[in-house]
């Protein structure tokens, strides 16, 4: 879910009434997806993945103490938070359904106000927890993913592009001289200098798939699936045009007047044998060949 879009909410009743009536009412400020059984219920729960299920217990077929089980068992739908609808009364029923992982209970006949603040409660719970699941994979000063999510990530891409035999292009970018610079110009300068350096690097990941992320010190890393090296190369080279384009004053630099990055690279092409780790060091070694030969260019890694 983006900034500003509504959240989801699905609501599974096998009463048609029931289910009219939640969905007009939570319509205003929400997305509702409606459900008459759990075999609906679980369907489109893995199809529109909802913020929140309203899951009526005593349905046809499959109750929602089984439904509810189905959705834990399956990690597309594991974590969506559920409240029970149920008329049942009994403090051993609700109790059952908590441990088995409702977030709640709505008692039938339900009322409208207490729908609502029970809804909006959970669903600000829900807010709350996919904000620091992003901030724990956020680097607090590039605003770039960080290292944590980059292994994360490249970890599942490379199993992917050895699964499907499609390429896969890793660029490692280092600033160059960037102790110099911070030794000249001080460290906020070099906060500054390595924020509109990621930003540029960021922006230059056009491709919802494509992946930049602060590696480590002055180290960023871009992950470009499905991009053979012709394309990688092409994609990085712009970026490090528009990087010197900043025109960033490096007066220490034995390189350029201006911000200049270095970049090693290399493209998964040998499907059979490299291993992740193995391509992550040929892209590092090749960021070494860039310091030796020069700085100020891109080095990939041919064949």
């Amino acid at each position: 879910m983006s900034f500003g879009e509504m959240q989801k909410v699905l609501v599974a009743d096998d009463d048609a009434i029931n289910r009219m009536v939640l969905g007009e009412l939570l319509k205003p400020e929400y997305t509702v997806i409606l459900a008459k059984n759990g075999a609906q219920t679980l369907e489109r729960a893995a199809r529109h993945a909802p913020d929140l299920i309203l899951l009526d217990v005593m349905m046809p077929d499959m109750d929602g103490y089984e439904t509810l089980r189905q959705l834990r068992a399956d990690p597309q739908t594991a974590h969506i938070a559920v409240i029970f609808i149920s008329g049942l009364d009994h403090p051993e029923d609700e109790a059952a359904g908590l441990k088995m992982g409702a977030s709640d209970y709505i008692a039938k006949p339900f009322n409208a106000t207490v729908v609502m603040a029970r809804v909006a409660l959970h669903l600000q719970v829900v807010r709350q927890r996919r904000m620091l699941e992003r901030l724990a994979h956020v680097d607090g000063l590039t605003e770039l993913a960080n290292r944590r999510r980059f292994d994360e990530v490249y970890e599942a891409e490379w199993l992917r592009a050895s699964r499907s035999k499609r390429p896969l292009s890793l660029a490692l970018l280092d600033i160059d001289g960037f102790k110099l610079y911070n030794d000249h110009y001080g460290h906020p300068a070099g906060d500054r200098a390595l924020r509109a350096v990621a930003r540029t690097a960021g922006n230059g990941m056009r491709r919802p798939a494509d992946l930049a992320a602060r590696y480590g010190g002055e180290e960023l890393v871009l992950l470009m699936p499905d991009t053979d090296a012709a394309q990688a190369q092409q994609v990085v080279c712009a970026i490090c045009d528009e990087i010197a384009q900043l025109e960033i004053a490096h007066a220490a630099s034995t390189v350029a007047p201006v911000l200049t990055v270095r970049v090693g690279g290399a493209t998964l092409t040998d499907h059979g044998s490299e291993t992740a780790s193995a391509m992550f060091e040929a892209a590092d070694e090749h960021l070494y060949k860039a310091k030796q030969a020069g700085r100020n260019r891109v080095v990939w890694r041919q064949g």
